[in-house]
């Protein structure tokens, strides 16, 4: 059985943690509205006023004038993610982070010693709940795709334990935009011809939903039928470290993408640095409406974890792909892969000299590590990414 974990509005949380007094009150995290900022992560307060995710933070705050809005705080919330990390490993090394805030857990291996994936998952949830006083929810069923429906199917603080006989009991009455994938225009000419629920895509003839959609339609059926066969990738078995995020409605804007590609690039970067790392290829990964997914890469003239670094290789892959193909975009991803123990510093083809090469990398990666300190410390923003940096 697989486990999936995902904590309740998690940036929002822990602020709310931090500070009590905003308990009640309608929360999110993201970039300033002035500057063409997005949401986070908004708590469930704030969505009541239909705000959500990637939506710009200029639209979220005529949504509801009484938005508190605050900035986003990476090094803290990578510290409280170490910290839920620490309680999975309790329980099974065989832990697949998908981001600070969501992991896979395949715990196949520990049910003898531990008790049941459903025990588990209820310490684990229990652990959270005290250690770090924070919500999550929980999904348990036989693969990945019914196990990430399942902690999202009863949020927040939900609970649902889905066994293999129950499979398709469990999907066909779901609306069809549950299965991965179905955006907002592909459910439309799903219900155009009949498609409303997981069971019309399971019963629809195969032969005509692949000839409509493609592979698409091979997708679709396939998990409408609970089928799924991806394993859980641990930690010590990936040659990558990614954030990527899914959007409720498709995005056409390309100031917004970018500055959720920001923020996914912070994330990637605090990570690597709270585990003492560096990489060398920096990849995105770009999931257009109608599912056709692309990536692009490139591999640096030097391992790094540097914010600055990063952000200017992930925009110029995203805006080569932007001037070529302007679609909406449903899914964004951000990775960096090719790590190395040889951490020397190569010269830079753009400095006068190989000595103002290593200033330069020496002064930013002070820069992070200030920063990353500062904000942990304080548990506020302190110290925010310039405009320069975020286009």
């Amino acid at each position: 059985m697989i486990i999936h974990i995902d904590m309740d509005s998690f940036y929002a949380s822990v602020e709310i943690r931090e500070n009590p007094d905003l308990a009640g009150l309608p929360v999110v995290v993201g970039g300033s509205a002035s500057g063409r900022g997005v949401v986070a992560t908004a708590n469930y307060e704030a969505r009541k006023y239909g705000v959500l995710s990637a939506m710009p933070m200029a639209h979220a705050l005529r949504l509801c004038p009484d938005l508190v809005c605050l900035p986003v705080n990476m090094p803290l919330y990578v510290n409280v993610s170490k910290q839920i990390r620490d309680i999975f490993y309790r329980y099974t090394p065989e832990i697949e982070p998908l981001s600070l805030d969501e992991a896979f857990l395949d715990v196949a291996g520990s049910e003898k010693l531990l008790g049941s994936a459903a025990a588990i998952a209820r310490k684990i949830k229990q652990d959270i709940k005290n250690e770090c006083n924070l919500i999550a929810s929980a999904g348990v069923a036989p693969n990945k795709f019914v196990a990430k429906i399942a902690s999202d199917i009863d949020k927040p603080d939900g609970y649902v334990l889905v066994a293999q006989n129950e499979v398709q009991d469990f999907l066909d009455p779901l609306p069809v935009n549950r299965i991965w994938g179905v955006g907002k225009k592909t459910e439309q000419q799903l219900r155009q011809i009949g498609i409303k629920t997981i069971q019309d895509a399971r019963y629809w003839p195969a032969d005509d939903m692949i000839k409509r959609f493609g592979k698409m339609g091979d997708h679709i059926q396939r998990l409408a039928q609970g089928l799924d066969k991806r394993a859980v990738i641990s930690d010590a078995k990936a040659k990558s470290i990614s954030a990527e995020t899914t959007f409720a409605n498709d995005i056409e804007d390309k100031d917004a993408l970018l500055a959720i590609l920001l923020q996914l690039t912070e994330q990637v970067a605090a990570r690597l640095r709270d585990k003492d790392i560096k990489g060398r290829t920096v990849n995105i990964k770009i999931r257009f409406h109608d599912f056709n997914t692309i990536t692009r890469s490139k591999t640096l003239p030097e391992n790094t974890n540097q914010t600055r670094k990063m952000w200017n290789t992930v925009k110029q892959l995203f805006l080569g792909v932007w001037q070529q193909d302007v679609r909406p975009i449903r899914l964004v991803g951000v990775g960096i892969s090719n790590f190395s123990e040889n951490m020397e510093l190569q010269r830079d083809l753009f400095t006068d000299s190989p000595e103002q090469a290593f200033e330069q990398n020496v002064r930013q990666e002070k820069l992070d590590a200030l920063g990353d300190e500062i904000n942990e410390k304080f548990g506020k923003s302190k110290l925010r990414r310039g405009r320069n940096l975020e286009h």
